[in-house]
This record gives structure tokens, C-alpha cells and sequence, in this order.
């Protein structure tokens, strides 16, 4: 049975016209990875998003969890908007059957429209480039530019020394607590996308220690 030919979930997230959440934001790797896990993580997302309705942004790719997740959508009905700068055109990994595909100059105006588009954001398993965005989006949220939600799919515990980290970070008192919940991790793409509806950015500075004691 196909992801899209499963049935939606008994509690199936559905936009909030309210919130005007119609496109999610997704960072994932241009290799498929080691493991099948990541491969069938990828599609489920995909059939995921096209249930609730919600349009896929990412990098623009045919390679890799990327060009997967995006085939997945379109697949499935859905409709796709890719982001890629002219460099990566020029190497033929831009994903040439997409319902929108925007070329930009440079990696940096990339990152900002894609976030532009998005009304909250997801990674993947990826690389430096996946872990990087993850993190920049993130420090945005941290600093207030933005109440979206971020998420996770941990698969196969592929973050899981990322997530250390983190919590590492609120030990040693680098990082807030009410800022490291603000990224919400979970190994499967429904939950996940269930725990965006009631996701409410925190109100406090980034500062920790302002005094200097």
C-alpha cells in the first residue's frame, strides 16, 4: 500500500485558517542516507503534508530525502515550491517537474524566501547544510524575529546527539529552557504536525545572566 493510499489518521491535522498556516518549510538531506528508515520517514512526511493540506517548501532538489519528499507531494496531489539558487541549477540537481520552482542568487536569499514562505518549519536527516538551516531558523525564533513552530523527525535517532547537545547547552546555562522547547522532536510526521496546532512561542528575552553573575 502506498503512503497516499492510507487512510488519514483519527486525528488528522488540519490548517488553522486562523493562523493562516497553508505551507511547511522542510530541510532535508540531497542524499537519501544509510538507512531505509529516512527514505520511508521522507515519503511518510510527504503523504502527511498532502492530508492536511499544506503545501511543501524546500530546497528545490531531485536528490537525496529532498527530491523523495518532493516527488512524494506531488505524487500525492499536493503542490510543491522549490527554492534554489542559480548555482545549483547550473549542476542539474534542480527538480524540474515542481508546481513552483524559484531561482535565486545566492544560498543566503535561499534561506530567507524559503522562510519567507513558510508558516513553520521541519528537518529531516541531512548534513551540515540541513543541520545548519535548522539551527538559523531557530536562533531567529530564540530572538523573536518569528512565532512559527520548528520540529524534528528524529528517525531512527539520527538527532539524538544533536538533542544532547541542546540540553547540554540549558545545563550550562547557554541556553533557556522555554528556548530549547521550542524545538519539538518526534520520531513520527502526524505527531509531529498534531503538536504544531497548539504551539505557542515563548515571550522572554534570549539573555541568560544579563549582570554578568
Amino acid at each position: 500500500m502506498s503512503h497516499c493510499s492510507r487512510g488519514p489518521p483519527d486525528r488528522c491535522w488540519k490548517a488553522n485558517p486562523e493562523d493562516h498556516v497553508k505551507r511547511l518549510c522542510v530541510f532535508a538531506g540531497s542524499s537519501p542516507g544509510a538507512r531505509p528508515a529516512y527514505r520511508e520517514c521522507a515519503k511518510a512526511l510527504g503523504a502527511a503534508l498532502v492530508r492536511n493540506d499544506l503545501t511543501l517548501v524546500y530546497g528545490g532538489a531531485k536528490v537525496g530525502l529532498m527530491g523523495l519528499l518532493a516527488d512524494t507531494v506531488l505524487d500525492c496531489g499536493g503542490s510543491v515550491i522549490g527554492v534554489i539558487p542559480k548555482s545549483l541549477v547550473s549542476k542539474e540537481v534542480a527538480h524540474d517537474g515542481l508546481s513552483e520552482l524559484k531561482v535565486v542568487s545566492s544560498m543566503h536569499e535561499r534561506k530567507q524566501l524559503m522562510a519567507d514562505l513558510a508558516d513553520g518549519f521541519i528537518a529531516l536527516p541531512g548534513g551540515m547544510g540541513t543541520v545548519e538551516e535548522l539551527t538559523e531558523i531557530l536562533t531567529w525564533a530564540q530572538l523573536g524575529l518569528h512565532a512559527r513552530p520548528c520540529g524534528l523527525l528524529n528517525v531512527a535517532g539520527y538527532f539524538s546527539r544533536l538533542i544532547d547537545f541542546l540540553d547540554h547547552a540549558v545545563t550550562e546555562r547557554f541556553l533557556k529552557v522555554e528556548h530549547r522547547a521550542m524545538l519539538l522532536v518526534e520520531e513520527d510526521p502526524e505527531v509531529l504536525l498534531e503538536r504544531f496546532v497548539s504551539y505557542r512561542a515563548p515571550r522572554l528575552a534570549k539573555w541568560l545572566d544579563r549582570d554578568g553573575t
